[in-house]
């Protein structure tokens, strides 16, 4: 006590102090009362050290104060507000799991209303720990037991300890920047930014990017919209008769492949084959599968192509849409059109954490009705990925819920074990024997893809004995590239393709992605036209006997004789039926599709006709991204279509929302369960993942009536 007093009666002790002070408590808070997701010894280190540099930064101002009164003061106060910040995104996380965001202060009285009642019983025992300092440091002063420095600070000393907090905030920035690069830009979640930077970096960083988004949009007029409604009346092709509503009244399941790719489609390594039975349904004469789909994520990636999925708008050309702007746009989403229009109703299933991209938010701007996120699965050692549940974990478990689902429903499924870094354990592969390259990742993601292969293969055997499978159209699409650019040299000798001479164009036609959209008694077969993810709900619309035209889509369907067969990138590089185009700021690099050849000097037609195309593509890009940054859908609602309420959405104790609705409907409740006669269907779902083998599990058992 006496070194403290000691210490704190010196201008520069008092900030050290208070800045160790806070620093604790923020470290006891981020291993205590938040989920920060560390996974290695570095994300660790970054966790611990954050808090240093923004506190030093912030409490520095009181040494501009020369005053001695005044500038402790002004340093206490400082500290004050950083711990009454600290705890309220404590209590905050504890009601919502994520942090308070600059909006969310703005409104305090929505927060006050949001926490109600239940902030009483969010507040735990340990609490004391982060207001014990507070007592004791202002006892020690108002007794005097800390004497005030009465030597004032030179603006020199001032500006030294400035720069000190500014010197550690660009090395804590680097150092973040070394294990997740483009932190900033990419803002996978909020949590990466606390993780990485600290809370007061991520609030800055969030008021940056708020400001930015509320000029843009402040800007914004209703007859913003005249040329995108132009366009996309323009753009829209004709349902194909042959198509046209043959699913209609089907529930729709979704399957998200993550970062699958369509040269494993087919593919074998050391005589097995990767995917047997995704291969079986990209052969069957049930499915409609698309050997020439590309992806069109830019850096939002997995959260772009969800974006394009279902809302049939582009990702932005930097960051994610989610994060940054879908928690407060207006959508006119897949899940809202199908239950306005035909009664849907509709869930996603997910091992992460729900506010991973944003999703507990952006699905409740879309109209979702369930979001069945990691803490609804089992969660042990050995039940997840680095990013969320193992597929066979999250399939066999999500028959308890997927049973409870009113009928027709909506559900989506996203899938986790086939992301980088492709870590599986032996026994999660099963004897698969992986190809022995010189890149380990390249090794990894045949075992991974092989599992994916299997999880699917288990879900659909339980669709086919629940009966799910003969009221379902099914959809599987690869939501983007699994394998960076810097890999595909090294996979080139699989694809029987010489490392040395793989170029631009390779690597672009590597951007095919599965596409499948499989029911009973469809008459598919393979289809060579070219589309990508934009296509999707256009497609899946009119399969289900639901008009386009109402609806801002800047894609269309792929099974129409009129769909456009320009596939953009979010790069604005394109492909055609017959040509890969490079745009390099306008500068257009051409390649003939059929032999790879580079077409080095292009004829004055073919160029005319390459430059048509890239200028179209990128109109149909900017009115994407002028709809998305400034919330264009606002001023514009389709003739019989109602806005989404997010508030009409609630996330938590899901399970029981579902029962309850059961049993209001009675004898009308059309879910599984009830149409087996109040019978549980879990029981016929066969996985023979290790996690899963105890029949006695908790896992199965399911809330009577």
């Amino acid at each position: 006590m006496s070194t403290l007093k000691h210490i704190g009666s010196k201008k520069s002790g008092w900030i050290m102090i208070l800045t160790g002070a806070l620093w604790v408590k923020t470290v006891i808070a981020y291993y205590w009362d938040f989920t920060m997701g560390a996974a290695d010894i570095y994300q660790h280190f970054l966790l611990i050290i954050n808090p240093i540099a923004s506190t030093i930064l912030l409490l520095s101002i009181a040494l501009y104060f020369k005053k001695p009164k005044v500038s402790y003061s002004v340093a206490f106060v400082i500290y004050l507000i950083e711990t009454i910040l600290l705890y309220s995104n404590i209590l905050y996380y504890r009601e919502f799991s994520d942090f308070i965001s600059i909006s969310t202060i703005m409104s305090v009285g929505k927060v006050a209303k949001g926490l109600g009642n239940s902030a009483l019983a969010m507040v735990k025992p340990h609490d004391w720990i982060y207001f014990v300092d507070l007592i004791i440091l202002l006892i020690l002063l108002l007794a005097k037991k800390i004497k005030l420095d009465p030597h004032p600070t030179s603006k020199l000393q001032a500006f030294s300890v400035t720069s000190l907090g500014i010197l550690l905030m660009a090395g804590n920035i680097f150092l973040a920047e070394l294990s997740r690069p483009q932190l900033l830009v990419r803002t996978f979640d909020r949590t990466y930014i606390v993780k990485y930077l600290g809370l007061n970096s991520f609030l800055a960083y969030d008021s940056i990017k708020t400001a930015q988004s509320n000029n843009l949009r402040s800007g914004a007029q209703g007859a913003n919209m005249d040329p995108v409604l132009a366009y996309t009346k323009q753009h829209d092709a004709a349902p194909n008769p042959k198509y046209e509503g043959v699913a209609k009244g089907k529930n729709v399941i979704v399957i998200h492949l993550e970062s699958f790719q369509q040269f494993l489609i087919d593919s074998k390594v050391k005589g097995q084959e990767v995917t047997p039975f995704l291969n079986s349904l990209y052969h069957s004469d049930n499915t409609l599968a698309f050997s020439n789909f590309f992806h069109e994520v830019g850096q939002g990636k997995t959260s772009d192509a969800e974006t394009m999925l279902e809302t049939g708008l582009f990702g932005l050309p930097e960051g994610s849409f989610f994060t940054s702007l879908g928690s407060n746009n207006t959508f006119q989403a897949a899940p809202a059109i199908l239950s306005q229009q035909k009664g849907y109703t509709s869930a996603v299933f997910h091992g992460n954490i729900g506010s991973f991209w944003s999703r507990d938010t952006v699905y409740k701007n879309m109209g979702y009705n369930y979001f069945f996120d990691q803490k609804y699965f089992q969660q042990t050692p050995d039940s997840n990925t680095y990013w969320g549940s193992k597929d066979k974990l999250l399939f066999s478990e999500s028959a308890k819920y997927l049973e409870q689902l009113q009928q027709p429903f909506y559900a989506k499924f996203l899938t986790v074990s086939n992301h980088n870094p492709f870590e599986l354990s032996d026994s999660d592969l099963d004897g698969f024997q992986k190809p022995d390259t010189s890149n380990t990742m390249v090794n990894n993601y045949f075992g991974t893809v092989h599992y994916l292969d299997e999880a699917v293969h288990e879900f659909f055997n339980y669709l086919k004995a629940s009966g799910l499978y003969d009221n379902s159209i099914i959809i599987l699409y690869g939501d983007h590239f699994g394998l960076n650019e810097g890999d595909e040299k090294d996979l080139a000798p699989i694809l029987n393709r010489d490392p040395k001479t793989w170029n631009q164009f390779d690597h672009t036609q590597l951007q095919r992605v599965p596409f499948m959209i499989h029911m009973p008694n469809l008459k598919g077969g393979v289809q060579k036209q070219y589309g990508g993810e934009i296509d999707v709900l256009p497609t899946l619309l009119h399969l289900l006997g639901i008009s386009t035209k109402p609806y801002v889509l800047m894609g269309n369907d792929l099974l129409s004789p009129q769909h456009d067969q320009n596939v953009v990138f979010r790069n604005r590089s394109f492909v055609t039926p017959k040509y890969t185009v490079m745009n390099n700021n306008n500068k257009l690099t051409i390649y003939k599709n059929s032999t790879g050849d580079l077409i080095s000097d292009p004829s004055l037609a073919l160029t005319k006709k390459m430059k048509r195309i890239a200028k179209q593509k990128t109109n149909e890009l900017n009115l994407s991204d002028s709809v998305n940054k400034t919330n264009l859908l606002r001023f514009y609602t389709p003739k019989g279509f109602t806005p989404v309420n997010p508030k009409d959405y609630n996330y938590q104790n899901e399970f029981q929302q579902l029962i309850k609705v059961r049993d209001s409907l009675g004898v009308d409740s059309t879910s599984l369960y009830s149409k087996r006669g109040n019978k549980s269907s879990t029981d016929l779902y066969k996985t023979d993942a290790p996690e899963l083998q105890d029949d006695d599990s908790p896992l199965y058992e399911v809330p009577q009536k």
